[in-house]
């Protein structure tokens, strides 16, 4: 029995057969790489409710189109760089 593939299977398939897939010079690296991506992309995200100050609120908005991303991802990305020690918060 032959499992029916997908034509973005077929394409990759396709691909590596073809001799133009070559490997990366640091596997190793690139799989903890993807592998810490994946992890990332996997972590359970839960909804918060909070009270920020509207000019705050406003700041970050601003902010956020400079950086090119939502503001609530900016906001997020801030808590989890706190959260795991890469930024220090100075009282």
């Amino acid at each position: 029995m032959t499992a029916k593939l997908s034509a973005e299977e077929k394409a990759i398939i396709d691909y590596v057969e073809s001799g133009r897939a070559v490997s990366v010079d640091n596997v190793e690296s690139e799989k903890k790489r993807y592998t810490q991506i994946a992890r990332s992309q996997m972590s359970k995200k839960k909804a918060i409710s909070i009270r920020l100050l509207e000019d705050d609120i406003e700041r970050i908005k601003a902010k956020s189109l400079n950086q090119g991303m939502p503001y609530q991802t900016l906001i997020s990305s801030l808590i989890h760089q706190y959260a795991t020690g890469k930024i220090k918060f100075e009282a």
